[in-house]
């Protein structure tokens, strides 16, 4: 029940790679289609998909806070999938969201970036001039994702289990290579402390969206941990009414037996939205 997260750069040919992959070791690969097929159910729709997918989120306005509580809603998908195991997260920072389970397997496809243009190119049928335009947009949205996110270098090696160039590999020898990873023994031997952890992570993300939808989030995020039922807020807010308020709002998600506070109360004039 590995969990495999793949990072890619536009233009590599990986998606191709993970439905192989997916097909062979009967893994679901949880892409774009597979989240919109999902999004119902967790209230989300194609239209905020859209506008939250791979973004990096801000959270000055009333609106930019509930886009980030879309983010986090989404990012639920891909963490209830991860529980269920044998899955391929495709993209969208799914190693980070998941960062301490020992049970993942993390893999990256890299490639120069014209080869990454002359292969796009081809594959849709476009001009190499607007693939090269496309290319150079998606690298810094994706890397600016990541980095402002999750606060990650996207391109640090150090980062990932297996890294390919995908100029130098056929698919095949690619998706042979991470099949052999993923039944390292290791893997198997942290599963159960890796799904024990997922269901904290779980848990801290719910109340994570909820504090978001509320006005709680107007100039900082909170820090959420959870731990076997019980969640620890911390982070910074502006009066002692809205502590018992965030704490009211984590004691209302399901699934939380009890709420601590490491809240601060600090004085400042939050930006008017």
């Amino acid at each position: 029940m590995a969990i495999i997260t793949f990072s890619r750069e536009m233009g590599t040919g990986a998606y191709a790679v993970a439905k192989e992959l997916a097909k062979k070791l009967k893994y679901t690969l949880i892409d774009r289609v597979k989240i919109e097929e999902l999004a119902p159910g967790y209230g989300l729709t194609a239209e905020i998909l859209e506008r939250v997918d791979e973004k990096p989120p801000s959270y000055r306005t009333a609106e930019d806070r509930l886009q980030a509580a879309h983010l986090a809603t989404m990012e639920l998908i891909l963490l209830d999938c991860a529980k269920k195991g044998n899955v391929i997260l495709y993209g969208r920072g799914g190693q980070d969201l998941i960062k301490g389970l020992k049970n993942v397997l993390t893999v990256r496809f890299v490639a120069p970036f014209e080869d990454r243009v002359e292969k796009f190119a081809e594959r849709e049928w476009i001009d190499p001039e607007f693939a090269r335009e496309l290319i150079r947009k998606s690298d810094h949205q994706l890397g600016g994702f990541i980095h402002f996110y999750f606060n990650r270098n996207w391109n640090d090696p150090l980062a990932y289990d297996l890294l390919f160039n995908t100029t130098r590999l056929t698919h095949s020898s690619m998706v042979e290579c991470i099949i052999a990873a993923s039944k390292d023994p290791r893997l198997k031997e942290a599963e159960e402390e890796s799904m024990e952890r997922l269901d904290n992570y779980i848990l801290a993300k719910r109340v994570e969206a909820e504090l978001l939808k509320s006005s709680l989030a107007r100039a900082h995020r909170f820090c959420i941990v959870a731990e076997d039922g019980v969640v620890t807020l911390s982070g910074h807010v502006q009066s002692e009414g809205e502590i018992e308020e965030a704490l009211e709002i984590a004691r209302g998600v399901e699934g939380v037996s009890d709420v601590e506070s490491d809240l601060d109360v600090i004085s400042f004039k939050p930006a008017k939205d």
